[in-house]
């Protein structure tokens, strides 16, 4: 292809953790892997390394931010700007702007959306012309969804309606990165059922079996042994790390070494308060880049139910606890982290009533729960399929139209 052009562009906007920007990170990755261009554009705040590098003989990725936005809280009622005012509409005009001007530069083949339209609805002002430009283009872009296993359900039956016409009119394409024989996305939300000849599942998306990222330079014996507390992002993880804090004491590992990783979400005055409150043979840091690697090394991992930290978890095949996070109308964490703990491969504990003891006990019960080799119980190959798959599409459209393709490419 030449000049600017893309494969592919990658959209996403996290708002309040960072799971969602981490797992579109890999799938960028595993395209990357699989020769496509890949354009990846992020709306939520910066959170540093996104482990891309190039590869010999294979094209770079890039990455553009857009102007931040967040959630103001867990309600995502409101949308706040890096300086933590609710955007307006001169805002929302300027950003459509900038998204748009980068689709005009690339002129991708396809345009791939994280989560929208099954969520993300408040950025619909600048998604719905973007989904527009693409279908109208000459040839139209392919316009894929890349979805989660399982999907809050709205409580209003309209909001329900919307997300399925939205997709019916927009998109081409709709991506889950789940395993049906574990949990079928029906489940959660049942009228995925008319979105069959559109839809594939791809297994769950994680870099599992892949070469980890090396220890890092200054600590190469991280997570040895450790106890390792992580809390994704950090913006709704103060309540457990400081259950953690106090369930050090209390628990059969008093005596190994535990490790608090908190993500960049958590205000830099909060995460001091948590370090200087942290009892000794606690360390408490922010979240690293060899995380996964840690957890290969570590005696016990506590986290929050999020889709990466469990795959990792899975992966690392080490006892795990999830408290699973339930504010506002969060339901997946929940779902996901249950129907686990019903099959043994984890521990779960509540996030209602979460303190030391009740975290304490949790450890007790992970440790002494049978730890038998079990076979994995989902495919974990998803970012790397959901590439195989997508050149699949690409391949069938460009003999469909080969005419149109080279327009596009002139």
């Amino acid at each position: 292809m030449g000049g600017d052009t893309c494969d592919v562009m990658l959209y996403v906007q996290h708002l309040l953790g960072i799971g969602h920007v981490r797992r579109a990170a890999v799938l960028a990755r595993a395209l990357q892997r699989a020769g496509l261009k890949v354009v990846f554009v992020t709306g939520g705040l910066p959170i540093g390394d996104l482990g891309f590098s190039d590869l010999p003989g294979l094209p770079s990725i890039e990455v553009v931010q857009l102007a931040p936005a967040r959630a103001q809280d867990e309600t995502f009622a409101v949308l706040v700007d890096a300086d933590d005012r609710p955007v307006d509409e001169a805002w929302m005009d300027a950003r459509r702007g900038e998204l748009l001007a980068v689709y005009r530069r690339c002129r991708p083949r396809v345009v791939m959306i994280e989560l929208y339209p099954f969520g993300r609805r408040k950025m619909r002002f600048e998604l719905e012309p973007l989904i527009a430009e693409a279908r109208g283009d000459q040839p139209p872009a392919l316009i894929a969804c890349s979805l989660r296993d399982i999907i809050n359900r709205p409580e209003k039956a309209d909001k329900a309606v919307w997300m399925l016409d939205t997709f019916r009119r927009g998109f081409d394409l709709l991506y889950v990165h789940g395993d049906p024989d574990f949990f079928n996305l029906e489940t959660s939300f049942p009228e995925a059922a008319t979105l069959a000849e559109r839809l594939h599942y791809t297994g769950y998306v994680t870099e599992a079996g892949r070469q980890l990222p090396p220890p890092q330079a200054d600590d190469p014996e991280a997570g040895h042994g450790e106890v390792i507390v992580s809390v994704g992002g950090g913006a709704v993880g103060r309540h457990l790390v400081e259950a953690a804090l106090e369930a050090k004491a209390l628990s059969p590992l008093a005596d190994a070494p535990w490790r608090v990783l908190i993500g960049p979400n958590m205000p830099e005055s909060a995460f001091q308060e948590v370090v200087a409150a942290a009892p000794a043979g606690v360390k408490v840091e922010r979240a690293r880049s060899d995380f996964a690697l840690l957890l290969t090394r570590a005696r016990l991992s506590i986290s929050q139910g999020g889709y990466n930290t469990l795959m990792e978890v899975m992966a690392a095949g080490l006892p795990g606890i999830v408290v699973p996070f339930a504010g506002g109308t969060e339901t997946e964490q929940t779902l996901r982290a249950g129907i686990l703990a019903e099959r043994g491969y984890l521990t779960v504990v509540d996030e209602a009533g979460l303190n030391g003891a009740s975290l304490a006990a949790g450890i007790t019960r992970a440790l002494e729960a049978p730890r038998e080799q079990k076979p994995k119980p989902f495919a974990m190959d998803g970012a790397d399929e959901t590439a195989r798959h997508l050149i699949a599409k690409l391949a069938e459209r460009d003999l469909a139209a080969p005419d149109g393709r080279r327009e596009r490419e002139a």
